[in-house]
This record gives C-alpha cells, sequence and structure tokens, in this order.
C-alpha cells in the first residue's frame, strides 16, 4: 500500500507530506483546491508523462516521493525481487522522481537511479488510477484475460496448460533441428567419410617422419656410406695387413710367451677377446653392407611416404599432432551422424501425444472460462444495476484467439469486456465506450466483484461520483469501503454519502500566503469531519440541522 506522500514544488503544491493508512481514504474540499494535484503526482510516480509546466512557478524542479510497502501475497513483490529493485527481506519500495525545467528528469527506486520505463512496465500493477486518467490495468485484453482465469480460479489448470504448451513446443523445435541435420546429413557425411577414408590410409603415427627423415639422410649418402664400410672391412679382414690377420700372429705369439710365463694369461685372453669382438664387427659391417645394397627403390618409398605426411600436415592443421586429433573428432562426427529416421518417427509421437494434451486442456480451459465469464457478466450485471447503472450493458466475451487448432501459451481463447452504455446501442471494447465517471463506475463494479482475486494493491478513484447523488452516492461509498478490506482505496469526491464512508479522511485547501497559492491537507477526525461533511451538505453555511444530518451520515458507516 501507499504509506507516504511528499511533494516539492509541483504546481501550487509548495511543500506537502502525507502519510496514508490502509483501508477507505477519501480526500474532499472546494473545486479548484488541488485534489486531483495529489493524482497527478502519484500517476506521475507510476510511470506518468512528465513535463516542465507541472513545476511550481519559480522553481526549477519539482521533487516527488511515494513510499510503498507491498503485502507478502501479491505477485508484484516477487517480481520486484526478481529484478533486484527490492532485496530478499525487502517489502517497501520508495520511488522518487524528479522534474527539471532543464529536462535532466531522473527516477529512483530504493535510491538507485534508474530509466522511466522500469516505473512504466510495473505501474498497472501496482496503482489503478480510474477516472480522468488513463491507468486502468484492466483495460487490456491481455489483463482481462489474466482477471477472468482468476475469477474462475484456473491458475492451477492454466499452469499445467502452458506447462504442456511449453513441452509441445519444445518437441516440435527438437524435432525440426534433427529433420534439419538428417538433411543435411548426406552431403557432411560424404565430405567427412572422404576425410576419414583419407586419414585412415594416411595412418599417420607420432615420430614416424623424423625417423623417415633420417633414413632417407642415411639413403642419400648411400655410396659413400659403402666405400667407407668396405675400407673398415679391407682394414679388419684384409689378407696382408687386415688386422684380424695380425691379431690371429699376434695371439699366437702370446700363446707361446704365457707358456713359458703363466703371468701373461691374462694377457693371452685379452687378446682371444679382441679378436672375438673384431669379427663381430666385420660381421656387423657386412650386414650393413647387404642392406644398403638390398632395397634400391627404398628412396623413392621414403620420397613418397614424407609426401603423404607433408600433404596430411598441411591440409589437417601443420603438425602430426592436429592431424591426429582431426582423426579423431572426425570419427567422433560420424558417429554422432548415424541418427536414423526413427527418432523422427519417435519426435512425431511426442509431438501427437502431446498436441492432443494441448488440445484437451485447452479445451477444459475454454469451458471454464466460458462458464466464468457467464458468472462475472452477470455478477457485474447486479453491481451496475445497485450503482443505478440499469442502462448499462457489460458482458465477458471469450472468443477463439485464431483459427481452430491453434494454441497459444494461454490457450486458445481471447477475452475481452464489452460494453453498452446506451440503451439501443451495441457492445464495443470496454474503453472504446465509457469515460470519465461512468467508466469510474463501472471499473468500481468490475473491482467490487473482483475484490478478492485483484492483486493491484492501491485503487484511486478520481470523483467517481460525478453525475450521481442520494443513494447511488451512498451505494458507492458502502462499495468503496468494502473494498478497503481486499486494497488500499482513496477515492477524490464531492459527496458526503462517499465521504461519511470512508475509514480516513483528508481535506485539501488552498489559501494564499505573500502573494502566493499555497495547498495544505489536513487530517480530519471528530468535529473537524463532522463539520466537512456538514459543508458538502449545506454549502458554506452550516447549520445544526445540516452538523446533525452529517453525524448521522458517520454514524451510519460500518465499523
Amino acid at each position: 500500500m501507499l504509506t507516504e506522500l511528499r511533494i516539492t514544488n509541483f504546481a501550487v503544491i509548495e511543500r506537502l507530506s502525507l502519510t496514508i493508512d490502509s483501508g477507505f481514504t477519501v480526500l474532499t474540499g472546494e473545486t479548484g483546491t488541488g485534489k486531483s494535484l495529489l493524482i497527478d503526482a502519484v500517476t506521475l510516480l507510476v510511470g506518468g508523462r512528465a513535463s516542465s509546466d507541472q513545476i511550481r512557478f519559480g522553481e526549477e524542479e519539482a521533487q516527488l516521493e511515494a513510499s510503498f510497502e507491498i503485502p507478502l501475497t501479491y505477485p508484484l513483490l516477487q517480481r520486484l525481487r526478481a529484478q533486484e529493485i527490492l532485496g530478499p527481506q525487502d517489502f517497501q519500495l520508495i520511488i522518487r522522481r524528479i522534474i527539471a525545467r532543464s529536462g535532466r528528469n531522473r527516477v529512483y527506486l530504493n535510491g538507485v537511479l534508474s530509466p522511466v520505463h522500469v516505473l512504466e512496465e510495473f505501474a498497472g500493477t501496482l496503482i489503478d488510477i480510474h477516472g480522468q486518467h488513463d491507468q486502468q490495468s484492466l483495460l487490456s485484453t491481455s489483463a482481462q484475460l489474466e482477471v477472468l482465469d482468476a475469477f474462475g480460479r484456473l491458475s492451477e489448470l492454466r499452469s499445467q496448460y502452458r506447462s504442456t504448451h511449453r513441452d509441445w513446443v519444445r518437441f516440435r523445435e527438437e524435432r525440426a533441428e534433427l529433420a534439419a541435420r538428417l538433411q543435411q546429413r548426406a552431403q557432411q557425411e560424404d565430405v567427412l567419410r572422404f576425410q576419414q577414408q583419407e586419414l585412415d590410409e594416411a595412418a599417420c603415427r607420432i615420430g614416424e617422419e623424423e625417423l623417415l627423415q633420417a633414413e632417407r639422410h642415411r639413403l642419400g649418402a648411400s655410396r659413400r656410406l659403402a666405400e667407407l664400410t668396405s675400407e673398415a672391412q679391407e682394414q679388419i679382414q684384409g689378407d696382408a695387413h687386415g688386422i684380424l690377420e695380425n691379431l690371429v700372429s699376434m695371439e699366437r705369439v702370446l700363446e707361446e710367451l704365457a707358456q713359458i710365463d703363466p703371468e701373461m694369461q691374462g694377457t693371452l685372453r685379452f687378446a682371444s677377446e679382441a679378436k672375438v669382438l673384431l669379427k663381430e664387427v666385420a660381421d656387423s659391417l657386412r650386414g650393413y653392407a647387404e642392406g644398403l645394397d638390398a632395397d634400391p627403390m627404398r628412396l623413392g618409398t621414403i620420397e613418397d611416404r614424407l609426401a603423404v605426411i607433408h600433404k596430411m600436415k598441411k591440409k589437417y592443421g601443420g603438425t602430426i599432432e592436429s592431424v591426429l586429433e582431426t582423426h579423431d573428432r572426425v570419427k567422433y562426427e560420424l558417429e554422432q551422424l548415424r541418427v536414423t529416421d526413427s527418432e523422427l518417427d519417435r519426435y512425431d509421437r511426442l509431438i501427437e501425444e502431446q498436441r492432443r494434451n494441448v488440445s484437451v486442456l485447452a479445451r477444459s480451459l475454454s469451458e471454464k472460462r466460458a462458464d466464468a465469464a457467464q458468472r462475472l457478466t452477470q455478477l457485474v450485471g447486479k453491481e451496475l444495476n445497485a450503482l443505478k447503472m440499469g442502462s448499462v450493458r457489460f458482458l465477458v466475451q471469450v472468443m477463439p484467439s485464431g483459427p481452430e487448432e491453434i494454441y497459444g501459451l494461454d490457450g486458445a481463447d481471447r477475452v475481452e469486456f464489452l460494453l453498452s452504455a446506451n440503451a439501443g446501442e451495441p457492445l464495443k471494447p470496454m474503453p472504446r465506450v465509457a469515460s470519465g465517471g461512468e467508466l469510474s463506475r463501472i471499473m468500481l463494479a468490475l473491482k467490487s466483484v473482483l475484490a478478492d482475486v485483484d492483486h493491484v494493491p492501491v485503487l484511486i478513484f478520481d470523483e467517481i461520483d460525478t453525475g450521481v447523488g442520494g443513494a447511488v452516492a451512498a451505494t458507492i461509498g458502502k462499495r468503496l469501503r468494502e473494498l478497503g478490506r481486499y486494497h488500499q482505496v482513496l477515492c477524490i469526491t464531492h459527496l458526503p454519502q462517499v465521504a461519511s464512508q470512508a475509514q480516513h479522511h483528508f481535506s485539501v485547501e488552498k489559501s494564499e500566503v505573500k502573494g502566493q497559492t499555497v495547498v495544505t491537507v489536513r487530517s480530519l477526525t471528530g468535529v473537524s469531519r463532522e463539520g466537512e461533511i456538514a459543508r458538502m451538505l449545506g454549502g458554506e453555511r452550516i447549520t445544526q440541522k445540516t452538523r446533525s444530518a452529517a453525524a448521522e451520515l458517520i454514524a451510519g458507516a460500518p465499523e
């Protein structure tokens, strides 16, 4: 609810601070005292259009500030917390708006600078202003659908429908993605299979290139290697001067030496071992020489293999590691592409099953909405009769929102409140028919019926009683007081029958101080309230009779 309103340098209001309680509050005063300026200020605080003309003459800026306590049960609270305007434990929202002649208007939400559009987004869920203003939350068809569902207690059914509808939409989207993949699969699979075959045949391995390059270098020098090998063999096994032949001769000498002196046995053993090692060297050289001559085409094979490796590196990332990574990726992607048409069939079955579920729930919603619409129409009609608006016809119309089998997030229905303001006139959408106090009374009838399901915390009625009096005015006052059980209700009125029903009463007065107009607001209780009701009954001259009538009206209001 709106707990406090502060206004500075706004129109003829220099400075004003107003603390407002829950329940039903009226503002009264002579015509032209500035009562509607308070409504204008509240309108700006919930996103209304600002103008520099609204700044008090001689001042550079106007400041408006309001404090709201958001009830725990109101959906708006969770919305404000989700947008981090309120903290998890906060219930108080403070809105401050500054209007400057320079055009640098500012909005602060709980002290944080915010754009005006944030106010506009939740304006209709914070305050409903009915009268000469245009912030009625029940005038949009989307809001009317919400109201009908709330009135019919259809929230749970609609939540079930929405969940089923979301699954249905998700299945269709996934099926479309799968179909697109399948359509592209043949071409993509051909490319991947070619790459896999090419990489399979290449069969690159880490370290292979280095080994091949070393072998190519060796084969490139094969003639010189053969010469060196031959020379080494000649030196070891040459007929006349070979090391091995000389070592055999030396071994015979050492055998004779060891026979004479046993201490030379060790030396003889070393010579024998040297002879064995030299034979192994000779065998190794002979094998190496044979290998050089074994495959004269080997160099060409190596060059071909290195060319393949170079091609793979150039094509798939520049290194053997990247070639192998590509090979793994191609195999993985081919596995992923192995989707069969049976998956499309599975999705088709899911989609059809979910479509049937959506259809059943949508039909149930439509039937229950039609029933709720009939009941709401009847109840609002009774309220309009009580407000002496019997010539006004009201109808809640539930229509298909589109062609058959077209389901939206809220079902297959479009809801619209229709109105005929005068006998013989056709029913038309409500915003296009009534205006001013007439529309305010229609909205009062709606709000009275919807009191326990409407979640707008603050209702403001600006001169709802225009053109009525007597019993109708008393009925309006009683309806407003009853609404005060569910909402905070503020009403500007000129009728004592309405004012006497209020739980809280403010008088708006205008005076001249030092050549300037000053607006003040007084809280009225007891004798002062009785005097204001008497003034509304009898004009400037208050008699004992009018005072007694005022006291009787006040006493007649329920506790």
